[in-house]
């Protein structure tokens, strides 16, 4: 089994990049996640080192190896929790993860049905079965530091917010669910909302309307 590999870059595709280590090139998937951040570890003269799922693609006339690269193991971790899922083999995982991982994350934690739908190739029915699967398991993947991604700032503001709000209600006593939905509810009201002290006022101010 290749756990690990390490190669010079020469060859970057939508979804895959080719490396040659020491003469023999190989073809490592990778999600686009991963993909994003991937200038960042380039190495000197354009060496990449990568970890590596490594499984045996069965096909009705043929089998063969596949490798999909990632830059670390928490990374590949959270790919192994993700194709758990029933229906979500490997190589529909490489496409769905174009997301920062920490907010897949945060978005399975949440139940936050309408983000996963988003990812490609992930349904309505598809998106329940993750998060009736990963729900409240995947947690400290919401930490990873995927700043480099495109749009992370602007996403990741937002959900800080929603999260340092529900923390504060949780301390209060209230039920995970019943935060989330008092959340939903003031953002769903006054979506311009930029901080959670301005979050937690929305929701006193229904609060003591009903």
């Amino acid at each position: 089994m290749i756990c690990r590999i390490s190669g010079k870059l020469i060859e970057k595709k939508a979804d895959s990049i080719v490396l040659d280590a020491n003469g023999i090139c190989y073809e490592v998937l990778m999600p686009g996640a991963v993909m994003q951040c991937l200038e960042n570890s380039v190495q000197l003269e354009g060496i990449v080192s990568l970890i590596t799922y490594h499984y045996l693609q069965v096909e009705p006339s043929k089998g063969f190896p596949v490798l999909i690269g990632f830059l670390n193991e928490i990374e590949k971790e959270f790919f192994e929790k993700f194709i758990t899922v029933s229906g979500i083999g490997p190589k529909a995982a490489v496409r769905a993860l174009k997301m920062p991982i920490s907010m897949i994350a945060r978005a399975i934690d949440m139940g936050d049905l309408a983000y996963l739908k988003s990812l490609p190739g992930i349904g309505e029915q598809r998106a329940k079965e993750i998060i009736a699967k990963l729900q409240g398991k995947v947690g400290k993947f919401g930490l990873i530091q995927d700043a480099g991604m495109p749009g992370q700032e602007v996403l990741r503001g937002k959900n800080d917010i929603q999260e340092e709000a529900m923390g504060v209600l949780s301390q209060l006593q209230y039920k995970k669910f019943e935060a989330k939905n008092m959340v939903d509810e003031a953002l769903r009201r006054n979506p311009d909302i930029k901080t959670a002290e301005d979050l937690l006022n929305e929701v006193y101010k229904q609060k003591i309307k009903k």
